[in-house]
């Protein structure tokens, strides 16, 4: 059986340590905590953190997770009706880019709660003519970032 190997970033002794990538990661002594450069895809990965006290050894494992962040955020009109003085739209909110994305509605203004809250990327929103110009916000988020685009209805159909 082939024997397991284990890459260092970082051995520290006494009071000297050494950097084995030091263009990629930098360590900060005064918190003990070990900064990646230019972090990638790549570096998403289980990491081992271990202290050895006289015969004794502690070892954490971390596992780290890199996510990209949203990105171009956009809301588009799937599908528009107008009758009897009412409009109906079907609204998709979608980001370009980003890993684990979640999107949310909600209104922007007073006098239009409920109109345009939901949960994931579609929103059918119906309202009368007559109570035109509210926004529908759409926010996007992930563990890293969050993006939000707003969505005027002042005009019903697609010339918007």
């Amino acid at each position: 059986e082939e024997p397991q190997k284990k890459k260092f970033l970082l051995k520290f002794s006494g009071e000297n340590y050494t950097e084995f990538e030091p263009r990629r990661m930098r360590f900060h002594r005064q918190d003990f905590s070990l900064e990646i450069l230019n972090t990638s895809r790549e570096d998403g990965q289980l990491y081992e953190y271990s202290v050895s006290k006289g015969p004794e050894e502690e070892v954490w494992q971390i596992q780290l997770e890199v996510f990209e962040p949203v990105a171009d955020l956009s809301i588009r009109i799937l599908h528009w009706e107008l009758s009897n003085g009412s409009c109906s739209l079907a609204l998709h909110c979608a980001s370009e880019r980003g890993d684990e994305v979640s999107y949310s509605w909600d209104s922007r203004g007073n006098g239009t709660r409920g109109i345009c809250s939901g949960n994931g990327s579609f929103l059918n929103v119906s309202y009368s003519l007559r109570s035109a110009g509210f926004g529908c916000v759409c926010t996007a988020r992930n563990p890293v970032s969050s993006r939000d685009v707003a969505f005027d209805s002042s005009q019903c159909g697609s010339e918007q």
